[in-house]
C-alpha cells in the first residue's frame, strides 16, 4: 500500500469508459493518459471521438507518422512517473489493448523503426509479394514466421526490419525480460466497463457513428484524403470509420456501403477488445444497463448498494 496508485480504465468502444475516467479524475485529481491508437493523430478528431477533457498522448503525431505500442509504452511510463512526481494519480483510459499490454507487461528493448529499411521491405513486397518475404522470414526467424500470417504485412515487415537492422531475430529480442515494469513502481487497479447486453453496445456503436457523420466526419476524411503524403495503408488511415470512408472517396464503394462497413467493423473491433478483456488478469468489471447504471459488478461496495449505482460513484468508494 506504500506504492502510489495507478488506475487503468478499459472497455470496448462506446462502452462509457471515457465518461467514467473523467468523472473519477475530477474527484481524485487524476491526470488522464489516453490509451487509444487513433487519438494520437492530429486531424482525426470526429471519427476518434476525441474528448474535450484534457488527456496526455492526444494529438501528438501527424497521420503520416506511425506510432507504435513501443512508443506508447515509453511515453506512458514517463508520464506516469511525472504525474506521480506532481502528487497526482495517473489514470490510463482507452481501448487499445495492445498498448495496455505493452505498458503493463513491458516490451523487450529492440532496434527502433528504420524508415529506410522499412521502405526497402515495402518495395520488395510490391515487386515480389508478401508471401515471398514471409519465406525469407522463415529462413532467418522460423519462430516468428510460425506466428505471423503471410498476409499480415505490418507484423511481417517489422520482423524483417528488426532482423536486417540488428542481425538478431525479433523472436530472440522478445524473449528478453523487461525491467522497471509499472507493477514494480505502482499499486495498480484495473477496471473494465461494458454494457451487460451486447445489443446495447451495438446500438451505441450505430448511433455514435451516425452522430459522427452529422458532425462532419466525411468532410474530415476528405481533408485527409486530399493530402499527397497519406494513403490507405498507413496505421492512421486504417482506423475504423476512416478506412471505410477513405474507400468510399477512392470510389471503391458507395456511401451507404461505407457506413454499413464502418458500423460492422466497429462491432468487430468491440468483439476483439472484449476477447482481450475476458483473458485479462486482475481485472474488475462493471456491467451497465441502457442508462449507464450498474447492473452487475465485481467491485466491492462498502454500502452494499452497487446495483443501480453510478459507475464513477462505485469506483470512488472502492478506491477510498
Amino acid at each position: 500500500m506504500s506504492k502510489p496508485l495507478l488506475l487503468c480504465v478499459m472497455g470496448p468502444t462506446a462502452s462509457g469508459k471515457t465518461d467514467l475516467a473523467v468523472a473519477v479524475a475530477r474527484e481524485m485529481d487524476c491526470e488522464l493518459i489516453s490509451v487509444d491508437s487513433a487519438l494520437v493523430y492530429r486531424g482525426l478528431d470526429i471519427g476518434s471521438a476525441k474528448p474535450d477533457y484534457p488527456h496526455h498522448l492526444v494529438d501528438i503525431r501527424d497521420p503520416a507518422q506511425p506510432y507504435s505500442a513501443a512508443d506508447f509504452a515509453a511515453d506512458a511510463n514517463r508520464l506516469a512517473d511525472d504525474i506521480c512526481a506532481r502528487g497526482k494519480t495517473p489514470l490510463l483510459v482507452g481501448g487499445t489493448m495492445l498498448y495496455f499490454k505493452a505498458f503493463l507487461e513491458g516490451l523487450a528493448a529492440m532496434p527502433a523503426a528504420d524508415p529506410q529499411i522499412r521502405a526497402q521491405i515495402e518495395a520488395e513486397a510490391e515487386a515480389l509479394g508478401w508471401p515471398q518475404l514471409h519465406a525469407e522470414l522463415a529462413r532467418v526467424d522460423p519462430d516468428s514466421a510460425a506466428r505471423i500470417h503471410p498476409n499480415h504485412s505490418q507484423r511481417l515487415a517489422r520482423a524483417l526490419e528488426v532482423y536486417r537492422a540488428s542481425g538478431v531475430p525479433i523472436s530472440q529480442w522478445q524473449n528478453t525480460e523487461p525491467e522497471n515494469l509499472p507493477r514494480e513502481r505502482f499499486r495498480i487497479v484495473q477496471v473494465a466497463i461494458c454494457p451487460q447486453q451486447r445489443s446495447i453496445l451495438h446500438q451505441r456503436i450505430a448511433l455514435r457513428f451516425q452522430q459522427m457523420l452529422a458532425a462532419g466526419l466525411l468532410a474530415e476524411v476528405e481533408t485527409l484524403f486530399q493530402r499527397d503524403d497519406l494513403h490507405g495503408d498507413l496505421p492512421s488511415m486504417r482506423t475504423v470509420g476512416y478506412r471505410q470512408l477513405w474507400q468510399h472517396l477512392a470510389g471503391e464503394c458507395t456511401m451507404e456501403e461505407a457506413v454499413e462497413r464502418a458500423v460492422a467493423a466497429t462491432r468487430q473491433l468491440a468483439k476483439r477488445q472484449l476477447t482481450w478483456l475476458r483473458k485479462w488478469p486482475e481485472l474488475e468489471w462493471i456491467y451497465t444497463d441502457q442508462a449507464g447504471n450498474i447492473v452487475e459488478t465485481t467491485l466491492s461496495d462498502p454500502t452494499g448498494n452497487a446495483n443501480n449505482a453510478n459507475p464513477a460513484d462505485l469506483l470512488l468508494k472502492y478506491l477510498a
